[in-house]
């Protein structure tokens, strides 16, 4: 039975019921049968991961020990800028006779490459995984961020932290696609493909769609960049400057790095809202194929979060999961069932009542009032 999403009861005269959907906590809904449906799926409860987290907790308290940071990521981001600054002096100041397409295959193998690592490492210090301290997870955020020319650091920390919190709320999600991406896209190979190239555009559009003034932090970054950018043109070269933003499109786009994107919440089976990879891709891109994982666990770092697989293994292997990013890409542009439209949404109204009117069967009643997730996706937000 699904909650009200109407006007809930007075709290005093709220029934607290036992969730339907534990232990695994995945939907009843279903899939469009139809190809030529331009809407989002739809459902009734709130999102499943913070019910799951404490199912896997009231079984497996030892969970907690995997929490905590990982400075060793801050590390690789310093390796990963040096080697792409350094690849752009090559471009751009020393192998100046190379053709276009060698450059664009450069930067679509070693930039695009590397610029998808500074994406993982910029979500890993969104949510304070790298230090203790947020602001040197932020001061990791902006290192990667420079060879990247265009600002995104603290832009990507604030409005993911916003997804965390309310993934598939219409109008508070901000990864959900526009309207305009699902009407106009669809199932379109054509139109995927374009789409897919043009995923970080995307990404932006559906930021500023949320009209929210820019944060300090944000401001900082665009000041920051901006002035890497003037020194990267001035002691290297337009063309270096242009090699970095090159490689920031392939590796945001049409590139296995990048696959994650679609992989994470598009619907590839009827019920489960969010996906997993279990790959080698892994290896190189710090585990953020484990996102069922990490929504779960926002507080585990990617050193841990196998670990965390391996202890609740009666949670997540029943989960459909990926084996391949590339096959992921392929899916998504041939077949006709998929495209923007492929995201679960729901009400607002319908993510509280969810928590007031349902809990996890080993805990107690929730007090009256709306559920707060007291994990580091709200203490980051306020960092």
């Amino acid at each position: 039975m699904a909650p009200h999403a109407t006007e809930a009861a007075p709290a005093t005269e709220r029934v607290v019921r036992d969730d339907p959907r534990h232990p695994l906590y995945l939907g009843t809904w279903k899939r469009p049968k139809k190809a030529n449906v331009r809407d989002f799926v739809h459902d009734d409860f709130e999102e499943p991961h913070l019910k799951r987290k404490k199912a896997i907790l009231a079984k497996h308290p030892e969970v907690r020990d995997l929490y905590g940071n990982e400075p060793l990521t801050a590390v690789i981001g310093a390796i990963a800028t040096a080697v792409q600054l350094m690849t752009a002096y090559k471009v751009g100041c020393v192998w100046t006779g190379l053709h276009w397409s060698v450059v664009v295959a450069i930067a679509y193998l070693v930039g695009g490459t590397i610029s998808a690592l500074y994406g993982v490492i910029i979500h890993e210090a969104g949510h304070n995984l790298v230090f203790k301290r947020p602001l040197f997870n932020r001061l990791t955020g902006l290192m990667v961020n420079v060879p990247m020319a265009v600002p995104i650091s603290q832009s990507f920390r604030r409005y993911h932290l916003e997804h965390h919190q309310f993934q598939g709320v219409e109008g508070k999600d901000p990864d959900l696609p526009l309207d305009a991406e699902v009407q106009y896209i669809h199932n379109n190979p054509f139109l995927k493909t374009l789409w897919v190239f043009c995923y970080s555009a995307m990404y932006v559009l559906r930021g500023m769609a949320m009209k929210k003034t820019p944060q300090r932090w944000e401001v900082i970054n665009l000041v920051f960049i901006v002035c890497a950018d003037i020194l990267i043109a001035r002691y290297m070269s337009i063309r270096s400057l242009a090699y970095l933003g090159l490689s920031v499109f392939f590796g945001y786009g049409m590139h296995p790095g990048a696959a994650h994107f679609i992989q994470e919440h598009y619907i590839f089976r009827d019920g489960q809202e969010t996906y997993s990879y279990y790959g080698t891709g892994n290896i190189f891109y710090l585990n953020i194929g484990l996102h069922n994982e990490h929504h779960d666990f926002p507080q585990i770092p990617w050193t841990r979060i196998y670990k965390l697989r391996r202890i609740a293994t009666e949670f997540y292997d029943p989960l459909y999961a990926h084996t391949s990013w590339i096959g992921v890409i392929f899916l998504f542009i041939t077949s006709p069932m998929q495209g923007p439209q492929a995201r679960l949404v729901r009400m607002y109204k319908a993510h509280l009542s969810g928590r007031r009117e349902y809990k996890v069967p080993t805990e107690e009643p929730a007090k009256p009032g709306i559920s707060k997730r007291r994990d580091s996706v709200i203490s980051s937000a306020k960092a």
